[in-house]
């Protein structure tokens, strides 16, 4: 029983009507490890987590993986259980990774988290965006460019802004520039010999504008993987665009907490979190 319940089977929500914009990708069936993490993702879609009680607002969920796997039982299911005890609808992103051979190559991910935006706003009043890790730089990078076509509309649901109200940063990666280049996300998205271009293009803060929603920022001082000025330069890209940004720095808890284990600095960020989402209505 517990199995069903993780997995949420009955409420898989598919992102495309056919194949993924481009085609391509792996074959056969989902791969899922023994700690919960997902590759060979066929089939990109939202898994909904209903509450007993909603609040009438969603929070779309991806976790990390440096986008080789995506860290679905140790940071996306527990995470959605606990929103859903607060209230929230929540939608678990299942994107596509860079290294499955898709034809769309790094775009792939991107192009997933605004269909899921697109898919989830069709269907609830507010949508809020909570990313780990690598999951952190999809959402953070798709929040900051609602206006970019990443791929060719594909029905009607593709004429919907994938605006979102606003964005959760857990031990985020935001940028892929110089000397932060040593990070699964920048080998998986732009590879090891990426120009400086392609860096800037692909990291968060360049992108921040006075449009940028409200931002929340948590990570763990002793992060080796996703160096805490990640979430510092997130920060500084916010004030200057006096967008309102509330960064919770934990004195440890290294990177990939998830929800954190009771009794420690990373077990502190959720409920300032959820006091800071309830506080966005």
């Amino acid at each position: 029983m517990t199995t069903g319940k993780l997995f949420a089977r009955d409420d898989v929500i598919p992102l495309w009507p056919d194949d993924p914009p481009g085609g391509g990708g792996p074959s056969g069936l989902l791969k899922v490890d023994r700690h919960g993490s997902w590759t060979n993702i066929v089939s990109p879609a939202i898994q909904r987590f209903r509450p007993e009680n909603p609040n009438g607002e969603a929070v779309i969920v991806a976790a990390g993986g440096g986008y080789r796997f995506i860290g679905m039982g140790r940071e996306a299911w527990p995470v959605a259980r606990w929103l859903n005890g607060s209230g929230y609808t929540v939608y678990v992103l299942s994107y596509r990774l860079p290294g499955e051979k898709w034809q769309a190559g790094n775009l792939a991910p991107l192009q997933d988290a605004q269909r899921a935006i697109r898919l989830v706003r069709s269907m609830e009043r507010k949508v809020h965006v909570l990313g780990f890790s690598a999951g952190g730089h999809l959402l953070g990078m798709a929040a900051a460019r609602p206006d970019f076509e990443s791929y060719p509309a594909q029905d009607p649901l593709d004429q919907i802004r994938p605006n979102v109200d606003s964005v959760g940063l857990i031990y985020p990666v935001i940028t892929l520039e110089a000397p932060y280049q040593r990070t699964n996300t920048h080998l998986m998205m732009v590879g090891q010999n990426a120009t400086p271009t392609q860096e800037a293009n692909w990291s968060v803060q360049n992108y921040v504008t006075r449009q940028y929603p409200p931002t929340f920022l948590a990570q763990a001082e002793d992060d080796h993987t996703s160096n805490p000025h990640n979430t510092e330069m997130m920060r500084d890209a916010c004030r200057r665009m006096r967008v309102p940004v509330e960064l919770i720095e934990l004195s440890s808890g290294g990177h990939g907490f998830g929800l954190g284990k009771a009794g420690t600095p990373a077990a502190l960020w959720d409920q300032a979190y959820v006091r800071w989402l309830d506080n966005q209505g």
